[in-house]
């Protein structure tokens, strides 16, 4: 006989569950054993300066930093690696046998031209995110890798932020089953983008700020994703021309995700992730991206991990020693450029729905160009 849901049922409440030790998991940024490269930083622009104070704290070679404009690749590196060299010469680098590894941080547009040459010199490759604005761009250049015999990797560096790290290594290692969903909600006040460069950005929330989460998913269901169905909006008060408000749904086999970004908040923000497993659970909160308190919960218990390090400059300092680790073992970087391509195909697939009203499957859309450009 069928037993008859009683009060505590309805109310979805359940036994407070025993405090248990969080398992130890290897969430740190990767470390090679004795490859020592020396390495060149090739833009320095903006982000140049999260690349360089990670690489100066982990102590990474940085011989050579590169930019068109010489008094901004001399400023950097009187900054941060006073013994580098600075150059205007990109042709000049590339054919310095010296140097194995650029971190080419440059826009994506005249990024892509550059990593195509460096591939083609020899070089093992990272290329600041987002890695292409065309899929075939991103397809072709991680072939050419290949057949050169050299590593292509993605600074997708939100993927050695503590917290994200860890429950990525959680799911790994099976501690919490199969993932049936994630959902994540970033609020957060966005505006400061107003006068800058990044104002001209359309689709700024989905495409330069969302791919650090369409890759978190994709590092932790990968290719798994069938459908996006997203929207976007302007938030009442905003005064940043792009749309701040940008939500996207993700269907894949036995699951569903969903991303919220609220990017005109401007008070009280929050950054939280949830994960459900067939066997167990991932849950992180925190006022922002670089103070995240985690919890996995399991048939056993909840554990909360003293987590160390912070997204900058752990971020940065992991997708580099990723790449030097993958090298060194002459196996496929986490981060590599293919593997890269789910991530943007859910992000091509969301600014396509958003624009057009209607579900999207990822890697029906090949470019940056073609998603915008969909109609209602």
């Amino acid at each position: 006989m069928t037993e008859t849901p009683s009060e505590d049922s309805y109310a979805l409440t359940v036994k407070a569950a025993e405090w248990i030790a969080a398992p130890d998991l290897d969430y740190r940024p990767p470390r090679t054993r004795n490859y020592r490269p020396k390495i060149a930083l090739v833009g320095a622009g903006g982000i140049s300066f999260a690349h360089l104070d990670a690489y100066r704290k982990a102590g990474y070679d940085v011989a050579v930093i590169c930019n068109r404009t010489l008094s901004k690749a001399m400023a950097r590196r009187d900054e941060f690696f006073p013994q580098a060299e600075a150059t205007d010469d990109f042709p000049a680098l590339l054919k310095r046998d010296d140097i194995e590894i650029l971190d080419i941080t440059t826009h994506p547009k005249e990024r892509e031209a550059m990593v195509e040459q460096a591939l083609n010199a020899g070089k093992h490759v990272l290329s600041q995110k987002p890695f292409v604005l065309d899929f075939d761009i991103g397809h072709r250049l991680a072939d050419l890798a290949d057949a050169k015999g050299v590593k292509l990797a993605v600074n997708q560096n939100g993927r050695w932020a503590p917290h994200f790290a860890y429950m990525r290594e959680a799911v790994r290692a099976g501690l919490v089953g199969e993932v049936m969903s994630c959902h994540v909600g970033v609020h957060w006040n966005h505006g400061w983008i107003k006068g800058t460069p990044f104002e001209e950005i359309d689709d700024l929330v989905f495409y330069d700020f969302a791919i650090h989460w369409f890759d978190f998913l994709a590092s932790i269901i990968g290719d798994r994703a069938t459908s996006v169905f997203a929207t976007r909006a302007r938030a009442a008060g905003q005064e940043a021309r792009p749309p701040l408000l940008a939500q996207s749904l993700v269907a894949f086999g036995g699951g569903q995700a969903s991303l919220v970004f609220d990017g005109a908040a401007p008070f009280g923000p929050q950054d939280r992730t949830y994960i459900a497993g067939t066997k167990g659970s991932l849950f992180s909160i925190g006022p922002n991206l670089g103070q995240q308190t985690v919890e996995i919960t399991s048939e056993a218990g909840v554990a909360t991990p003293v987590l160390e390090g912070t997204w900058f400059n752990d971020g940065f300092h992991g997708a580099m020693g990723e790449l030097l680790c993958a090298i060194e073992d002459d196996r496929e970087p986490l981060n590599g450029a293919r593997g890269n391509l789910v991530s943007l195909a859910m992000a091509f697939a969301a600014i396509a729905s958003a624009h057009s009203g209607v579900a999207v499957a990822p890697g029906s859309v090949r470019s940056l160009a073609a998603a915008q450009t969909r109609s209602r």
